[in-house]
């Protein structure tokens, strides 16, 4: 079959390329520009125009697949709908990648793409991610039939995910522009989620799961179900350790109770390929996925940390692992640099982020990033966060052992000592790791 995908650069969207891509398929995309990403596709040998044209539409494609961030006047999507060729959206083309797969799918507001990481290197199976897992240094990876995969509710794409086991790590209303803030709509998605796998693991503490209505699941209760928590650092390197249920001790990297769950109901699901030996090894393989507590620097004065956290409940549980890591070391001064995500999220969230910050020492807000064609919605930030007095700046620049803040292109203020913690989900990640 020859596919391509248009928005092939998008974390989600690459990892389904890829899989068809070794699954046998030819395979090429186009982005609106180059980007990381994008190259490692070429690398990969998959042919990649940026940017996009109708020239790059191919009378003899059997299928175009395009990202949800896609418009109906994108130049190549016309094309393709011109010539007649088969156009389907990521998640209505799911059933063709995964239909004949054995899929372990995580859904979740939260801790998704963690779980996912930790399943697929517990698995050692092939896997689909919305992040790069450091075990195997991307957000994919092609090793047999058994595949562990992100689930997304944001579209209700999950519900296509054609899952043998349907995994929930919570349930909290996210996303719900989608849903016209139809709550009920919301979670009929989930249960219908949950139902189409033929085994469930659920967090059964969640407050959302439990009002769900599912007839039978794996359950994890965390509160007395993980016992005998504790937090190291191993070479430098957070690592959480804990007893479940009577499978014995657990260790795995970051920190957090989060964490625990997380690899907890990683581990529940994992036993219906894998006897309990096996699993406790090859957790070991798990080094944490990029973008989520990611050390980017550190040296004996300042540490950099990366985290893809943007939306208040995981800034919360980011905010509480920066605790414990301070707590193991010597450096004290706590510095947030935050760049809020889409509009309607700040909106929606914004009592919830005011509230998030609290264990910082010094706040720094950055823009807005925002997605084309999205509604701005006027947010005075000076004013809702009065409390931490925040300093507000245009872009960060990273260099090794420093961090400085751009207003109107000039410096205004330069860090060399603290834990500096970055969090959004837009390009502040590469704001984090790029010398100008």
């Amino acid at each position: 079959m020859k596919v391509h995908f248009i928005g092939i650069g998008g974390i989600g969207l690459s990892a389904l390329a890829r899989f068809l891509n070794y699954d046998g398929h030819e395979v090429s995309g186009s982005d609106i520009k180059s980007s990381p990403i994008t190259q490692e596709l070429i690398k990969e040998g998959i042919k990649v125009s940026c940017p996009q044209s109708a020239d790059n539409i191919s009378e003899d494609f059997d299928i175009v697949i395009y990202s949800a961030a896609v418009t109906d006047e994108n130049p190549e999507l016309i094309e393709a709908r011109l010539r007649q060729i088969r156009t389907l959206s990521r998640k209505e083309a799911l059933p063709i990648i995964l239909g004949d797969k054995k899929n372990y799918c995580v859904a979740g507001a939260h801790g998704k793409s963690t779980t996912t990481a930790i399943l697929a290197s517990i698995l050692n199976s092939s896997a689909l991610i919305g992040a790069i897992s450091k075990d195997f240094g991307s957000n994919f990876r092609y090793v047999n039939d058994l595949v562990a995969f992100e689930a997304d509710e944001s579209d209700a794409s999950f519900l296509l995910s054609n899952p043998y086991c349907s995994i929930v790590t919570n349930a909290e209303p996210e996303h719900m522009e989608y849903y016209h803030y139809d709550y009920d709509k919301f979670f009929e998605s989930y249960e219908r989620f949950i139902e189409l796998g033929q085994k469930r693991v659920l967090n059964a503490e969640d407050e959302h799961i439990k009002k769900l209505n599912v007839s039978d699941a794996i359950y994890l209760y965390p509160s007395c179900d993980i016992k005998n928590l504790s937090f190291m650092l191993r070479d430098g390197e957070p690592c959480t350790r804990f007893e479940l249920k009577d499978l014995g001790y657990f260790e795995v990297w970051g920190f957090g109770f989060h964490i625990a769950i997380d690899t907890s109901l990683a581990i529940l699901a994992a036993l219906n390929e894998l006897d309990i030996e096996t699993i406790r090894e090859n957790l070991k393989n798990y080094k944490g996925i990029k973008k989520r507590f990611d050390i980017v620097q550190k040296n004996d004065t300042m540490v950099v940390i990366d985290d893809y956290a943007h939306h208040p409940t995981e800034i919360e549980a980011t905010m509480r692992s920066v605790e414990l890591y301070d707590n193991l070391t010597n450096i004290q001064k706590r510095v947030v640099i935050w760049q809020p995500h889409k509009y309607s999220r700040t909106k929606d969230n914004l009592e919830g982020f005011k509230k998030c910050f609290r264990r910082c020492d010094e706040l720094i807000i950055l823009p807005i990033w925002t997605i084309p064609g999205e509604q701005k919605i006027d947010i005075d930030f000076e004013k809702e966060f009065s409390m931490y007095s925040p300093i507000f700046a245009d872009k960060i620049n990273s260099c090794e052992n420093r961090i400085e803040l751009i207003k109107n292109d000039k410096i205004i203020k330069t860090y060399e000592d603290g834990l500096i913690i970055g969090v959004g989900a837009g390009d502040i990640t590469y704001q984090l790791r790029t010398c100008n």
